[in-house]
């Protein structure tokens, strides 16, 4: 498992998941450094599932996801909708974002 916590002078944390898989220790992060958002793999042949990622926002504590590392290929079928639909019941918001987009 490889991932940066990110800290912004604003105050946000973030948790880079990189191309990580679920692992618990995930419950450390947000123990540890609190964060309120996340970047988590979705596509799900290399990386996490939807499902995957739904358990990993969970046990990260966020309020916020952005789903990365899906869509570029057939291989990669995970789909934000799919985890948007799994973390309704959380209270997360799934962030979209397009290529080239940003966000405040």
């Amino acid at each position: 498992a490889a991932g940066f916590v990110l800290g912004f002078e604003n105050g946000l944390t973030a948790y880079f998941a990189g191309d990580t898989a679920l692992f618990g220790d995930m419950r450390l992060i947000r123990d540890l450094y609190h964060p309120t958002l996340a970047f988590l793999p979705i596509g799900d042949f290399f990386t996490m599932e939807p499902a995957a990622a739904a358990k990993a926002a969970e046990f990260l504590g966020v309020k916020q996801v952005i789903p990365m590392h899906y869509g570029t290929f057939p291989l990669l079928t995970g789909r934000p909708e799919q985890l948007r639909d799994l973390v309704a019941p959380l209270g997360v918001d799934v962030i979209e974002l397009q290529p080239g987009q940003t966000i405040a």
